[in-house]
């Protein structure tokens, strides 16, 4: 049996963990610089709150409602989900994190210890609940697709409260049929319009398609979906999340930038995030794509992207600054207010099995890369960094409506005043 335990609107549940005054209050997080709604809590929800939307076209809407704001608060989110994982790790014998607030759980030896999946989801629940204060949902199926279906139940269809458990051939059809087929896991919403125009509308009527003909239809991964939703387990724990096969790095800034020598700065500082990507999945990148543009709601809109490709595939951060250097004067323009920058990955290959020319020199200095990741492992992400990348606050994230770092800084941390 497989377990899938999510946490419910992760990011505004977590702004209430600390705050008790806003429990109960309609809640909305933003993505970076505050710019459109990432994550509605529950009871903002029930305000019909467009999700993705830009805050800026309905902030007199949130104001109407007393609907409470949050920037995104990263380093809170990530020492909560950290304890979170830690306590659901305790209920299975095997334990995989698949993303900050959704953990795969599999049970050999625990199934023959448990009567009731349901009772025991509930028990996840209130461990999870009583030492983090996080909501979650806990669905059970006999695969990794069934799971995550059930888990779509718990939180999403109606009589569940929580907990969703397939077991049988009952309950598998009563959850299939109830779901979009561009809910289930693996099928999104380009797949979807063409399964629709097939007829197929649900989970249900997709896991009756023959696995064969969707695979000469569409694709292996459709083929095992269909699999999994009649509970033939094909996804290993490695095939459930696997390396990406791009890696971006891009943030819009939270000041307009005109200078070449902050554009140049800010591409690095994007250079030296995907270097480190790349050297944890252990890839490496032939091609990176470096582009900037000014915002398309002004005048004289501006963008330009220039493909650059290295004689050896690298991950060195290094070699990466390098490339920005070099065609740096041909992303810039003069009289122009930058809005957004980045840099992509986008021809990866492993470093397990790189093919090497023997007529080119790599530059890479993988000894370096090495200490370089373990310091910051170590002593926090940005304690060492090469001289280029000279971090300013002029890109750093606008977050007008940051909570505080109540788990990871001294002076945030919370206190309780006890009265007789």
């Amino acid at each position: 049996m497989f377990a899938l335990v999510d946490a419910v609107a992760f990011y505004a549940s977590a702004e209430k963990v600390f705050d008790p005054s806003i429990r109960f209050k309609p809640v909305v997080v933003l993505t970076n610089n505050d710019g459109c709604i990432c994550a509605i809590c529950p009871i903002a929800r029930k305000l019909n709150i467009p999700k993705f939307q830009p805050y800026f076209k309905i902030k007199h809407y949130l104001e109407q409602h007393n609907v409470v704001v949050r920037s995104s608060n990263y380093e809170l989110y990530a020492d909560l989900s950290e304890r979170m994982m830690t306590v659901i790790n305790r209920f299975c014998d095997d334990h995989y994190v698949y993303s900050i607030d959704e953990s795969f759980l599999r049970f050999t030896g625990f199934s023959r210890l448990i009567n009731d999946w349901a009772d025991y989801g509930q028990t996840i629940r209130r461990a999870v609940w009583r030492e983090t204060g996080l909501p979650v949902g806990v669905g059970f199926g006999p695969t990794p697709t069934l799971a995550k279906a059930a888990n779509h139940a718990a939180k999403k269809l109606p009589g569940y409260n929580g907990i969703a458990v397939i077991n049988n051939e009952d309950t598998r059809k009563k959850i299939l049929s109830k779901m979009d087929v561009t809910d289930v896991w693996g099928i999104g919403s380009r797949l979807g319009k063409k399964l629709k125009l097939m007829g197929i509308t649900t989970a249900y009527e997709l896991a009756c398609q023959n696995p064969k003909a969707m695979r000469k239809m569409f694709s292996v991964v459709v083929e095992r979906t269909v699999s999994e939703l009649n509970g033939v387990a094909c996804l290993s724990w490695d095939e459930v999340k696997q390396n990406k096969k791009e890696i971006y790095s891009t943030r819009s800034f939270g000041e307009r930038v005109s200078d070449i020598t902050t554009l140049k700065s800010a591409l690095i500082t994007h250079a030296a995030t995907v270097g480190r990507k790349l050297r944890k999945q252990q890839a490496l990148t032939k091609r990176i794509v470096i582009f900037a543009a000014s915002s398309p709601h002004e005048d004289l809109y501006y963008k330009k992207s220039l493909l650059y490709e290295f004689p050896t595939p690298t991950s060195d951060t290094s070699v990466l600054a390098n490339a920005v250097s070099d065609v740096i004067n041909d992303i810039f323009k003069a009289n122009t207010r930058f809005y957004r920058c980045g840099i992509g990955a986008i021809e990866l290959e492993s470093e397990l099995y790189q093919q090497a020319d023997m007529f080119s020199v790599n530059a890479d200095n993988p000894k370096m890369m090495k200490c370089l990741d373990a310091i910051n492992k170590r002593y926090g992400a940005g304690t060492l960094s090469i001289g280029s990348e000279r971090l300013s606050q002029i890109w750093n994230m606008k977050r007008a409506f940051l909570s505080p770092h109540y788990t990871t800084r001294w002076s945030d941390i919370p206190i309780i005043k006890c009265s007789d």
